[in-house]
């Protein structure tokens, strides 16, 4: 092989790896980053799926903790839409029965949603994320199976949660 035909296999090989860095990075979904500090936010409710009677069960059975930030309680309180910047937490522990009592054994897992009409058009404007366990880095692979369930909640603005005083 050549000089110039080694120098044009190199030029055509880096172009080829740099444009599929580019359609990788394009796939990706615009990241939300972990909430720290997510339990200083209001909590709205706690609720526990506890058996196969709730639809849920096996994905999400556990004590549930839901979470606001402050850009998202005023719209919660007052059933408006939600500015972007809007940030929901749910977090799902695992539970143990001891005694009689209901208490957390650790975190399944914590669902995020963040309001950003921008960045998730496709999607009603938020963006959803999953923490496993006690992971820093989000695991969840297509927002589309968040967005099919929330759809339904599209005149709350695709949220569950509501204010209870």
């Amino acid at each position: 092989m050549t000089s110039r035909a080694r120098v044009l296999l190199i030029v055509l090989l880096g172009g080829a790896a740099s444009l599929g860095a580019l359609y990788a990075q394009a796939q990706k979904k615009p990241g939300i980053s972990f909430p720290v500090g997510f339990r200083k936010w209001t909590r709205v409710k706690t609720m526990y799926i506890y058996s196969k009677e709730n639809k849920l069960f096996d994905r999400f059975g556990g004590l549930h903790h839901v979470y606001v930030n402050d850009i998202g309680w005023p719209s919660l309180m007052q059933g408006r839409f939600y500015p972007d910047g809007s940030m929901f937490a749910l977090e799902v522990d695992d539970v143990r029965t001891p005694q009689g009592a209901v208490e957390s054994k650790g975190r399944k897992a914590l669902y995020v949603m963040k309001k950003n009409a921008k960045l998730y058009p496709k999607t009603g404007g938020w963006g959803f994320e999953v923490f496993q366990s006690y992971e820093g880095t989000g695991s969840l692979k297509d927002m589309k199976e968040c967005f099919d369930c929330h759809s339904s909640q599209k005149p709350k603005d695709y949220v569950y949660s509501y204010y209870v005083d």
